[in-house]
């Protein structure tokens, strides 16, 4: 079963979504915190599946915080839950290593939805960032942090064995995370994407 830890400080809305996943039969709630103090000490003593994030915290701003997350635990898949329904937020708080973004008008089964989507390695956006994010962004390939060391290695020439040394991953993740790199390329193989990755400038 997925486990989840959600940081928020609205103590109503944690309660709501607490019992909203443990009853999906999906993923259940091991942790809470309200504060990113809070959630820097809990990871440390557990690491879930899924962290669900919100942007706005007493101390500190949780876009930030996802950088902090995805360079010291790189296997917890981030997703965020916010208000905040602007294009530049989504847009960067995608690009520091968030795995999903979902606004706190959605629907439980939507959470449910987004937690199953990024443990399964994909993106998942709500519908309504869904479609402003096409419509400011159609053509532009989007990297997260990973993904862009990732890519530098591989055009570097590193073989999957030697990248995995380097950035204290298993082999088996950088594997996909090159896999997840062809597919956002639309690339056929690695020397196609590499050629794509110097042509467009994603490192």
């Amino acid at each position: 079963m997925i486990t989840v830890h959600i940081t928020d400080d609205h103590k109503m809305l944690v309660e709501g979504l607490t019992l909203s996943v443990n009853e999906s039969n999906i993923a259940k709630v091991t942790g809470t915190s309200s504060s990113l103090a809070e959630c820097r000490n809990a990871l440390e003593l557990q690491t879930p599946d899924v962290l669900l994030l919100d942007i706005n915290l007493p101390d500190g701003s949780g876009v930030e915080f996802c950088t902090e997350v995805k360079l010291k635990y790189p296997c917890v898949k981030v997703l965020i839950l916010t208000t905040h329904n602007e294009y530049s937020i989504a847009k960067r708080v995608m690009e520091n290593g968030a795995s999903g973004y979902i606004l706190k008008n959605a629907l439980s089964e939507e959470v449910i939805t987004g937690i199953e989507t990024v443990m399964n390695g994909k993106i998942f956006l709500c519908d309504e960032i869904d479609i402003l994010m096409k419509s400011r962004n159609e053509s532009q390939i989007w990297l997260t942090v990973r993904e862009q060391e990732l890519l530098r290695l591989i055009i570097d020439g590193y073989t999957n064995q030697e990248i995995a040394d380097k950035v204290f991953l298993s082999v088996e993740t950088v594997k996909t995370y090159r896999k997840n790199l062809l597919v956002k390329l639309k690339a056929r193989n690695s020397m196609v994407m590499v050629k794509m990755a110097l042509e467009q400038k994603l490192i």
